[in-house]
């Protein structure tokens, strides 16, 4: 079981990343179509830990869930308050964006960077940028468990 779940995860990151090719690339990551003779794989994270060193849970039992979520937030928008009960990790491909863990602990992430979201801990996040962000977010969830959770009795500052 343990192995299949490595496998579905790892299959869920290579089909999200597919999702992705037609997306804005940065100067730095452009690449000339007509040099390209093979395919180039660039692993962007590998870890066990969420981006505030926590690790991450045990996989579910039973059969997994996965959803891709593409997100957009405009230029000084906030999310309210929220937890996530399910692993996720994205890769953001435009803009900049900045978590805030209840507890004060911020990560910024920026273009071309991935990142692998808090499980249940509330956070929020917030683009202080001047452009939309966008962002790529992939779940392994289970049947009728949501994404997140919100928490609107907190107040955004």
């Amino acid at each position: 079981m343990q192995k299949m779940l490595s496998w579905v995860l790892a299959a869920t990151l290579v089909s999200g990343l597919s999702m992705m090719t037609s997306c804005k690339k940065s100067n730095a990551e452009t690449i000339d179509e007509n040099q390209v003779n093979q395919v180039v794989s660039t692993e962007l994270i590998r870890t066990s830990q969420s981006w505030d060193g926590v690790e991450l849970p045990d996989y579910f039992e039973g059969r997994p869930e996965l959803v891709a979520v593409k997100y957009v937030f405009p230029a000084g928008q906030k999310l309210g308050w929220h937890h996530h009960p399910v692993m996720n990790y994205g890769v953001l491909v435009q803009g900049e964006l900045t978590i805030i863990g209840q507890d004060g602990n911020e990560k910024v992430v920026h273009e071309g960077e991935a990142v692998v979201e808090m499980v249940n801990t509330i956070h929020h996040g917030e683009n202080r940028g001047t452009k939309p962000v966008v962002l790529y977010m992939f779940y392994l969830s289970q049947k009728d468990l949501p994404l997140a959770v919100q928490h609107p009795e907190i107040p955004l500052d």
